[in-house]
C-alpha cells in the first residue's frame, strides 16, 4: 500500500545495508497498521449513520485531512466495504461489510461470549452467576460461574424458571413489545402454564415498564424462598434478548442496602457482553461502571 505526506510515512534514503532493509521493512508494517486502523475507523463512523455522510463530516468524525480519508474510502469501496451515493454526494456502508457481519452472525454463540463477563461478574459481587436463554414461558440456564461462598445459590444448568417471575425471564420480556409478551405468556402459553390473573398480567405490565427505565430485573424470592437475583438482558443487533445474565445469592446478603451496587454491575456485564454480541444497548441504561474479559 503506498503511502502519501499525510500518512506521515517516514523517508529511508537508500537500502545499502541489511540493517536499513529491516527498517524500511518496519516502516512499511507500521505504515500498513495506521492505515488499516484509519480505515477501519471511517467504516466504524460511516456505521454509525444510517444517512450516510459527507466527505469532510466522515474525515471530520475520524480526525483525518480529507485528502487521506478519500484515498481510503475509495480503496475500501473497491472492496465493496463502503459505496458512494453520487446524488446525495455521500458516502455509506458497502454490502461487502454486511456480508463480514452476517459471517460473524452465523458463527457466534452466547455462552463462549459471555463466559468471561461471568467470571469478572462473580469476582465482583461474590454471588453465583448464570446465562440463561428464553424456551416459551421459561427461561433455561445454560452456563454458570458459582460463587465461592459456602452458603449459595445453586440451580443447575438445564434447569428453567418462569419468565413472568424470574429476574432473567421479566430481563428478557422486557426487551419485548406489550404485544409479544401477550403473545407468549398469554395466546402461545402451553395448556398446562401458569396462567396468570388480570391483577398479574397488570402488575406484570407495570414491573417491565420499570426494568426498561432502570435497565435490570429483580426477583424477590419470587421462584425459591430466601433466594433473590437480579438480571439485565443481552441483546442482538435488533434489540431483542437472546439470553439475559444473572447474580443470584441468599436473601441475607443480596439486602436492600447492596442492590444499587449489584445491579450496576450487573448492568455493565450485559451491556459488556451485548457489545461483544454485536447488539445494541438499551438507550440511557448505561451504568457508568465497566467490564472487560478476563
Amino acid at each position: 500500500m503506498r503511502l502519501n505526506a499525510d500518512e506521515q510515512r517516514t523517508p529511508v534514503r537508500t537500502l545499502t545495508s541489511g540493517k536499513t532493509r529491516k527498517a524500511m521493512s518496519s516502516i512499511e508494517r507500521n505504515g500498513g497498521v495506521q492505515s488499516l486502523l484509519r480505515a477501519l475507523s471511517l467504516l466504524d463512523a460511516l456505521a454509525e449513520n444510517d444517512d450516510g455522510q459527507s466527505l469532510s463530516a466522515v474525515a471530520k468524525t475520524v480526525g483525518l485531512p480529507p485528502s487521506s480519508a478519500h484515498r481510503l474510502l475509495t480503496t475500501l469501496q473497491r472492496k465493496r466495504f463502503v459505496r458512494f451515493d453520487p446524488a446525495a454526494m455521500t458516502w455509506r456502508v458497502g454490502v461487502q461489510a454486511f456480508i463480514v457481519g452476517a459471517g460473524f452472525a452465523r458463527s457466534r454463540e452466547l455462552a463462549p461470549i459471555a463466559m468471561p463477563f461471568m467470571r469478572q461478574l462473580m469476582e465482583r459481587t461474590g454471588e453465583t452467576v448464570n446465562l440463561y436463554v428464553p424456551n416459551g414461558g421459561h427461561a433455561i440456564c445454560i452456563t454458570q460461574v458459582q460463587s465461592r461462598q459456602v452458603i449459595r445459590a445453586i440451580s443447575r444448568p438445564g434447569g428453567s424458571v418462569p419468565l413472568h417471575r424470574s429476574a432473567a425471564g421479566k430481563a428478557i420480556l422486557a426487551r419485548m413489545s406489550e404485544f409479544e409478551v401477550d403473545e407468549l405468556l398469554g395466546k402461545q402459553a402451553p395448556p398446562r402454564a401458569e396462567r396468570l390473573s388480570a391483577q398479574a398480567w397488570r402488575k406484570l405490565r407495570a414491573e417491565l415498564r420499570e426494568v426498561r427505565s432502570r435497565g435490570y430485573a429483580f426477583d424477590d424470592e419470587q421462584v425459591a424462598a430466601g433466594l433473590r437475583c437480579i438480571a439485565a438482558s443481552i441483546a442482538d443487533e435488533n434489540g431483542s434478548a437472546p439470553g439475559a445474565v444473572s447474580i443470584a445469592g441468599p436473601a441475607m446478603r443480596l439486602t436492600d442496602q447492596r442492590l444499587p451496587r449489584l445491579a450496576a454491575l450487573v448492568v455493565a456485564a450485559g451491556e459488556a457482553m451485548t457489545r461483544e454480541f454485536g447488539g445494541t444497548k438499551r438507550s440511557g441504561s448505561s451504568t457508568g461502571q465497566s467490564l472487560m474479559p478476563v
